[in-house]
């Protein structure tokens, strides 16, 4: 009988670390979702209707001799994994790739995809009946979410407010910067940092509703829409002892060079929960998914060589709509926006994961 490798965790790290196995080993994925989400394009869905229902993506062509289980687990003991609906699962071998949660509309609060689609379609809307966009944080996600309002309606005003003193925190060059802040002054994204505000706005995210705020360095905002982009919390909360042992304050787990959990010969761990020092990108989620799917070949078949992780140096693709945004990585340098579309803006790299899926 082959060895069973139980995944938790069906987002791209789960779901690349699962197809790679799939003919060694009797593989579970687990995942509370009934799709996939391709939260890559989740904020081009939002304000593009012929994107939203594109992004959810049927596991049932994954795996071809393992199977999907749509259930939650509860409880994950390092040898036993317990699912919500009671059963009892003792994998050969674990792989923990819950990755994390962040607020809408980055990433689906809840794992019914209609319901995620019924709330992108109702934000659009209120989006596109706003005058005023407040965006809170100049991140990635803000950023992006800039230039996806911006390129469906350029006449909005988008307001991005972060504490810090410039946007995109990170090891990435003053020159990439650069190139982002000049292509959004000519989008005409208002960026104002350095001062968090004095407080939250009195609406909830993505409601509509006219108010004023204020920063800590005095300057008004007045907005009909506001969203919350930053907050990204790793789901971690299911593991028992002696697991735990290994979760930090941040709720990141540490691991070892070969993706392993510290004194667990047989539990890995991959994508966002990780403790890496890097981007929590679905790139580098990817290439977590190739060591573990390696080590775990090489351990069942008698093996004792394992492949170290090396974390990725800094790199990003950040697009600001369709045919906007700019890319950095140190071997080519900064990409401006014709390239970046090319690479990731007009593409959202849906194509990748229909293959990975197995629905083209």
């Amino acid at each position: 009988m082959p060895e069973t490798v139980l995944v938790v965790g069906g987002g791209y790290a789960g779901i690349a670390v699962a197809k790679a196995l799939d003919d060694v080993a009797e593989v579970v994925l687990v995942d509370p979702r009934d799709r996939f989400v391709h939260n890559v394009a989740m904020l081009r869905a939002l304000v593009d209707p012929t994107w939203t229902d594109r992004i959810f993506l049927s596991y049932d062509r994954l795996l071809e001799r393992g199977r999907v289980i749509r259930d939650r687990a509860v409880r994950v003991d390092g040898t036993s994994v317990t699912l919500g609906s009671g059963e009892l699962i003792r994998p050969g071998y674990l792989v923990l790739a819950t990755g994390s949660t962040y607020p809408f509309p980055a990433k689906p609060e809840t794992d019914d995809s209609a319901q995620v689609m019924a709330r992108l379609h109702h934000t659009r809307a209120v989006l596109g009946e706003a005058e005023r966009v407040l965006l809170l944080g100049a991140g990635p996600v803000g950023l992006e979410l800039a230039g996806e309002i911006k390129a469906a309606w350029p006449d909005k005003a988008v307001t991005v407010v972060d504490s810090a003193p410039d946007i995109l925190s990170g090891r990435f060059p003053d020159e990439f910067r650069a190139v982002l802040r000049g292509q959004l002054d000519e989008l005409g994204v208002r960026l104002v940092l350095g001062a968090a505000l004095d407080e939250q706005p009195p609406s909830e995210p993505g409601d509509a509703k006219t108010f004023s705020v204020t920063t800590q360095s005095g300057k008004k905002i007045t907005a009909d829409v506001w969203f919350r982009c930053y907050g990204a919390t790793p789901n971690t909360g299911y593991l028992a002892a002696p697991l735990t042992e290994t979760r930090l304050a941040t709720g990141h787990l540490a691991i070892t060079p070969e993706l392993r959990l510290p004194d667990q010969e047989r539990v890995f761990a991959i994508g966002d929960l990780t403790a890496l020092p890097e981007a929590k990108m679905a790139k580098a989620a990817g290439r977590h998914a190739e060591v573990v799917a390696a080590n775990i070949r090489t351990l069942i078949g008698g093996g004792s060589e394992l492949t170290m992780y090396q974390p990725a140096a800094p790199g990003i693709s950040l697009p600001l709509g369709p045919a906007g945004g700019a890319s950095y990585a140190a071997e080519v340098g900064v990409l401006g926006a014709a390239q970046t579309a090319a690479l990731k803006g007009t593409h959202l790299r849906m194509d990748s994961y229909l293959t990975l899926l197995g629905l083209r």
